[in-house]
């Protein structure tokens, strides 16, 4: 289907960065900002980042 474009360095960013944006909407008490972080969690996961398919980027 896709082939995996995020290299395992991007993918242990992506996931900090989730738990850095989900520690700090429970901070400032606004918990929906959370589900932001959806998005590279799931990139981290699948190892697929569309933005970088379309820009044809590879990590």
């Amino acid at each position: 289907m896709f082939q995996s474009n995020v290299g395992d360095a991007d993918q242990v960013i992506r996931l900090l960065l989730a738990a850095v944006i989900i520690v700090f909407s429970l901070i400032l008490g606004h918990p929906m900002i959370a589900l932001v972080a959806i998005v590279p969690i799931v990139t981290a996961f699948a190892g697929v980042c569309p933005l970088y398919s379309a820009l044809g980027l590879h990590t």
